[in-house]
């Protein structure tokens, strides 16, 4: 079994340092990422040039397509042939709208949520069902903002994607092409806007211009590219009150959620009580007065009711405290989570790389929380996975506490199809945290817990 935290490897049998996988002078848990491409170099700026044109062309397509599309359709339920095709388009411009915002959030480095109070939903044969859920739609203001953007993206995407690329076309142009070229494209040729060309002297002297117009089309790439990000995020991202009206929903359901789970686990805690210790301690008491009315006829028999009333006292005192545990395991109160996540490893029956960076004791419902949450993990791993091997790290940051757990296992874990998994997000919810499950047929298996705290 190996347990690493920090940049220390614990293995049964044997101590020794590991200072191969900790940055210099850290003690944080041993993650390996990726590099971050260059952006400022020659490739990364040709790189925003390219995502200049995606932006121009898909704001063309918005704009001359879809926006026309959608006014036509909002006309058309003046006479209630479009309450069928309306969900349809603005599923299509939600579409969209939603690829600009996760292409947005990851070019500018802020995520860009998404602002719906009411998801489309496929349209139903009823009309009436139809109607209620056109209603829906057109009185969420998003939809309206949906329908800005179209309108005005047109314009502001063709500009802003598309003048980088022709600044750097045009330069190369005058680079490559004009100047030795230009006796074939006639004499009064024109080139540029610095002078026009009239000779070859001229086509010659193109060349600076156009080193300065590439220069620059690939210097301006990213800006141009990033305030399109800017614009978007202005129409597409939630204003202040569909944030509070988001926030309002979210909480009624994990509201609800809550407390299902909690009538589920008083449940859980009475059917145990029910069927373990409740019916040991009854049937002690049996065997107590059955063993009361033998003491004078036979001796061996109460010996040996005796001896079946210990180990029945015994059972129910063991049963009562696995229940304790699963409420609240007397570890975690002990050596809070850095320990009790420590002992979970250590009793895992397969090797076990641990990283954990806490700076301290999170509230007590946000630890046991975290606390399950890796448990049940673990448990779903050595039942269901097949792995050979798992990593935990546990860390905090950006405030929030996070947990990511990895198996190499045969995948396929679905938080739909059972294995606890929707439990424990019904459990993050309460505290308005997530579990985000990647689990791809064949392996790996990674599961991250996202829950926010303060020390």
């Amino acid at each position: 079994m190996d347990l690493k935290a920090g940049g220390r490897v614990t293995r049964c049998g044997e101590d020794r340092d590991d200072r191969s996988g900790q940055a210099a002078g850290g003690d944080g848990p041993v993650v390996t990422e990726a590099r971050p491409v260059r952006e400022d170099g020659g490739a990364g700026r040709l790189r925003w040039c390219a995502r200049g044109l995606v932006v121009a062309v898909l704001s063309q397509i918005g704009s001359v397509a879809l926006f026309t599309v959608t006014v036509l359709t909002l006309l058309s339920l003046a006479v209630g042939v479009g309450v069928l095709i309306l969900p349809v388009v603005l599923a299509a411009v939600r579409g969209l709208a939603g690829y600009h915002r996760r292409t947005a959030g990851e070019w500018t480095g802020t995520p860009i949520d998404t602002p719906y109070r009411h998801p489309v939903e496929a349209s139903p044969h009823d009309v009436a069902a139809s109607f209620r859920q056109c209603r829906r739609l057109l009185a969420d203001p998003a939809t309206w903002r949906d329908v800005l953007w179209l309108f005005l993206d047109g314009p502001v995407g063709l500009v802003l994607g598309l003048l980088p690329a022709s600044l750097v076309a045009y330069g190369l142009n005058g680079l490559f092409v004009t100047p030795f070229l230009w006796e074939h494209m006639g004499p009064h040729w024109g080139f540029g806007v610095v002078w026009p060309i009239a000779d070859q002297t001229d086509a010659y002297l193109a060349m600076p211009q156009g080193a300065l117009l590439v220069a620059l089309g690939l210097l301006s790439a990213r800006p141009l590219v990033r305030a399109h990000g800017g614009f978007t995020r202005l129409l597409l991202a939630p204003t202040r009150g569909a944030r509070l009206a988001l926030r309002v929903e979210r909480l009624t359901e994990t509201r609800s959620e809550t407390v299902e789970s909690q009538a589920a686990e008083l449940r859980r805690i009475e059917r145990d009580l029910h069927d373990g210790a409740q019916a040991r301690l009854v049937s002690l008491g049996m065997k107590l007065g059955l063993a009361d009315t033998l003491l004078d006829e036979d001796p061996e028999m109460v010996r040996r009711l005796l001896a079946d009333a210990m180990e029945s006292s015994s059972q129910a005192l063991t049963e009562l405290r696995d229940l304790v545990r699963g409420i609240h395991p007397p570890v975690l109160a002990e050596r809070g989570l850095d320990g009790a996540v420590r002992a979970l490893a250590v009793g895992l029956p397969l090797p076990v790389e641990l990283a954990i960076d806490l700076p301290g004791r999170p509230q007590p419902p946000v630890e046991s929380a975290a606390y399950f949450v890796v448990a049940e993990t673990l448990a779903n791993v050595t039942k269901h996975s097949g792995a050979t091997r798992v990593d935990v790290r546990l860390w905090y940051a950006d405030g929030a506490l996070r947990a990511r757990v990895t198996d190499d296992g045969r995948g396929g874990a679905d938080p739909e199809g059972g294995s606890g998994l929707r439990g424990l997000q019904r459990r993050l919810a309460a505290f308005d945290g997530v579990l985000d499950v990647h689990s791809p047929q064949g392996g790996p298996t990674v599961v991250t817990m996202e829950l926010p705290c303060a020390w």
